[in-house]
């Protein structure tokens, strides 16, 4: 890894932030010093999240519609499908658009008690069909998910790619990857959806790993592969988080450098409500904080 490389790219760059919903008082504290401190780098976006089966439906909402109200952030709501009528889906999307919301994150979504997914009788059986129907209430802006290592519920990834491509045919105008650790599998992976002439952008997914031992669990959920060399890098620090956080730091900024080698230029950072890893990466990125203060009184 070269900082110095890493920090001399000269290409214009975006990038786009993850958030959760709070569920404690401390916890909101804590996402809103997070968004306070990511807010001066302009990302493009934030996204917010929707819990298993829409279990943070009034959490996700909340977050949502104060961003809208007291920072000029541009957010994007998640909304999945499962376990939800059609109605209550499109309910949901109208009254994010009544509250100045016009960016959706658009899943399937998967159900809280981790069996396989099924169509809710009265829901969408898909999401190009969700993607499809929420535009007509709304020309709304959608972002949806990418599989480079393929989804653990899907047969190949030549699947994969196709229901991307249904995606995007019914509205899509980006994909957002899962997260991932080799920056080799996301460029193929772009490459063979560049070859089956879908062009929407295809924004890698960046997750910090200083918890490793949450970041295997969610790996294991998703299918993502943990290289051995990231396990070995963390072996008996489970009780010494500066040591976790400053090798994390380290992995990210190798990440981001081999991504822009391989060509690309958006980043999507799963932040897990926490600033200083991503506000360190952007600024190796070479993106430097505006005055949002100033601004706002401008």
């Amino acid at each position: 890894m070269s900082l110095q490389r890493l920090a001399a790219h000269n290409r214009p760059l975006r990038v786009s932030f993850e958030f959760f919903p709070p569920r404690t008082a401390d916890m909101e504290e804590q996402l809103w010093r997070a968004i306070r401190r990511l807010e001066p780098l302009a990302p493009t976006f934030v996204s917010v999240t929707y819990g298993a089966g829409g279990s943070t439906r009034e959490r996700t909402h909340a977050t949502v519609e104060r961003i809208v109200k007291e920072t000029a952030l541009t957010p994007a709501a998640h909304l999945t499908c499962v376990d939800a009528p059609r109605s209550e889906i499109e309910e949901i999307a109208a009254s994010y658009w009544a509250i100045g919301v016009r960016h959706m994150v658009l899943l399937r979504g998967d159900r809280p008690d981790s069996l396989s997914y099924a169509a809710h009788p009265n829901g969408y059986a898909s999401t190009p069909e969700m993607i499809a129907e929420i535009r007509r209430i709304a020309p709304f802006e959608v972002s949806v998910s990418a599989y480079p290592e393929c989804h653990p519920d899907s047969p190949s990834l030549d699947h994969d790619m196709e229901l991307l491509r249904a995606k995007v045919d019914a509205g899509a105008s980006r994909a957002i990857t899962q997260f991932g650790f080799d920056a080799g599998v996301i460029s193929r992976f772009r490459d063979l959806v560049r070859r089956r002439g879908i062009s929407a952008p295809i924004i890698p997914g960046i997750m910090p790993t200083t918890n490793i031992k949450g970041v295997r669990r969610m790996a294991s959920k998703a299918g993502v592969r943990i290289p051995e060399w990231l396990n070995r890098l963390y072996e008996g620090l489970e009780d010494d988080p500066e040591t976790r956080k400053l090798i994390s730091a380290a992995v990210l900024a190798e990440q981001v450098e081999e991504l822009l080698a391989e060509g690309f230029d958006q980043f999507h950072f799963y932040t897990l409500n926490q600033a200083d890893l991503t506000y360190a990466a952007c600024r190796l990125l070479g993106i430097q904080p505006r005055d949002v203060a100033a601004e706002a009184g401008a």
